[in-house]
């Protein structure tokens, strides 16, 4: 997809803020849904930090049943679009709808050539068989996964516009800003593509990624402390940047 497709979607012409919910039950995923609304956003990600993922689906159920016609995302930690793919399609087969996956890994190789991602080409193939038609964001450099060299962050980046319809990266993990200069690399190397950032936003520091199309943002506008509650007014402070 291309960024002003994308930005056309969302209804916004800054970086798109997507909030992260760390699910702990279907409650407290409301409470955090019921935050976001009143915030103005346009859609929740939802992960299952503390469960499995036969855990999570109950409350991924409960929640659209909630929320009809929310836009929501899922990321199953650690779990790639090989296995994720299927279970988002079962989901869709029995009418729950999923309209995002974040994986944290999209096994993209930058030591092999396009036509050579065979675990990135095997993914695409499980996308195509599972009868999920929903928005693919793919961890590239992505923090806790097999690490890049910041010389290979741009063929990666490149590579990675032929798996998925936003390259997604981060910092070196939770809550840590991403370098500038690696943003900077990627956003050169990716053209018109969709390019989301997932560690170390705030209100503080958006501006600094002002070029990002999509913000996905849990610890810098939850409470001081907190890994499962989103504050109001970071998540406020930051919207009125994006939206300014």
């Amino acid at each position: 997809m291309k960024r002003t497709e994308f930005h056309q979607l969302f209804n916004c012409t800054g970086p798109v803020v997507i909030p992260v919910v760390h699910v702990l039950d279907a409650e407290q995923t409301a409470h955090n849904i019921d935050i976001a609304l009143a915030a103005g956003v346009s859609g929740v990600f939802l992960i299952n930090h503390d469960f499995s993922v036969e855990q999570f689906l109950p409350i991924v159920r409960d929640t659209r049943q909630r929320y009809p016609d929310l836009w929501i995302g899922l990321n199953f930690l650690a779990v790639t679009g090989e296995h994720a793919f299927p279970i988002l399609g079962t989901l869709a087969s029995k009418d729950v709808r999923i309209d995002a996956y974040w994986a944290d890994d999209a096994c993209i190789n930058e030591k092999a050539s396009v036509e050579s991602q065979t675990h990135a080409k095997r993914i695409q193939q499980v996308r195509e068989e599972s009868g999920w038609n929903g928005f693919y964001f793919g961890g590239t450099c992505f923090k806790k996964q097999r690490e890049v060299s910041p010389e290979h962050y741009g063929v990666s980046a490149e590579l990675a516009t032929h798996f998925m319809d936003a390259v997604c990266t981060s910092g070196l993990a939770t809550g840590i800003e991403a370098d500038t200069d690696k943003i900077k690399i990627f956003r050169d190397n990716i053209g018109e593509h969709v390019l989301a950032l997932a560690s170390g936003i705030t209100p503080d520091n958006a501006a600094v990624y002002a070029d990002v199309d999509c913000f996905m943002v849990a610890t810098g506008i939850n409470r001081d402390g907190d890994f499962y509650n989103i504050d109001k007014q970071k998540l406020q402070r930051l919207l009125s940047f994006t939206n300014a």
